[in-house]
């Protein structure tokens, strides 16, 4: 089952980041990055409400140690956001998103220090040629301009967005499976509101510190946020619910995909030219997430 859900919350994650891209014509960065919690939360509050009603359970046990792991898991993923946003904003897309990818290895890397969720030998060899791929794609000058480039602000950027996705993916896993054994759904829903609802605080008091006007205009332009809102928490409740099912390294790299659907759609929709080392890319992205799947 983690497989089509980590596709849809894929699809989701491409939606959303495209419409909040969008949204730095109206606000700044940090306001950008504010809307993915203050339209989510009320969202996966009602999910929340909506789940345990329906079932008639009551709240699992929530140890102490879930506290923590969450925040912290949300704090990752605040600072990982406005990080992705910020190497977008200094018009290096594609190195940013190159040093981004990197989350994939992070991640496979953290599984195994925190989580003592190791891969098996092929399915680390699939990880880096997936991440291979991922940077051969992207870079549009060829893997020699992502090297050359590796001290540019925009890349410094994308490897701190993966730093924060690479925590906040491990965190969610850690602090979902901490709930004992309720059902799989109950514990993602349950572990993505109290996510959200943390970061919605503290965001939204950085910019109430900070910026009121901005944080106004987070609700003022509801119209334009409010689909970041509706697609965030459907791809947040597919990422946190595969990764309650399976090793956060898995889903992670078989989320690469997104960046074949991408590339699908300038191709098939747009009518966009590539190259074949292009295709090529897109092959060796493919080969690591089956590898990743088969083998990991």
């Amino acid at each position: 089952m983690w497989v089509p859900i980590t596709l849809a919350a894929a699809t989701f994650q491409i939606l959303r980041t495209s419409r909040q891209h969008q949204l730095r014509s109206i606000l700044s960065v940090n306001a950008a990055g504010y809307v993915r919690y203050a339209y989510g939360f009320p969202l996966a509050l009602v999910a929340a409400v909506a789940t345990y009603a329906i079932s008639r359970r009551g709240l699992p046990d929530i140890p102490l140690r879930f506290w923590p792991i969450i925040a912290g898991a949300g704090i990752a993923q605040i600072g990982g956001t406005l990080a992705l946003l910020k190497s977008f904003d200094l018009r290096d897309f594609a190195i940013g998103t190159v040093y981004a990818k990197t989350e994939i290895v992070l991640v496979a890397i953290v599984s195994a220090v925190a989580l003592g969720e190791p891969l098996a030998p092929l399915g680390w060899v699939a990880v880096v040629l997936c991440m291979i791929g991922v940077a051969w794609l992207a870079a549009r000058g060829g893997l020699r301009t992502v090297l050359s480039s590796a001290g540019d602000p925009a890349a410094l950027m994308g490897v701190l967005a993966a730093a924060g996705f690479a925590v906040a993916a491990v965190g969610i896993r850690a602090a979902s499976n901490s709930l004992g054994d309720a059902p799989i759904w109950h514990r993602a829903v349950l572990t993505l509101t109290v996510m959200l609802g943390i970061q919605t605080v503290i965001n939204g008091s950085q910019l109430a510190a900070t910026n009121r006007s901005e944080l106004a205009a987070v609700y003022r332009n509801w119209r334009a946020a409010l689909p970041v809102g509706i697609l965030s928490v459907a791809g947040s409740a597919g990422w946190a619910t595969a990764v309650t099912l399976t090793n956060a390294t898995k889903v992670r790299t078989l989320g690469q995909v997104e960046l074949l659907m991408a590339f699908a759609i300038s191709v098939f929709w747009l009518h966009e030219h590539h190259e074949r080392s292009e295709y090529a890319a897109s092959a060796l992205v493919l080969a690591g997430v089956i590898g990743v799947i088969a083998f990991g």
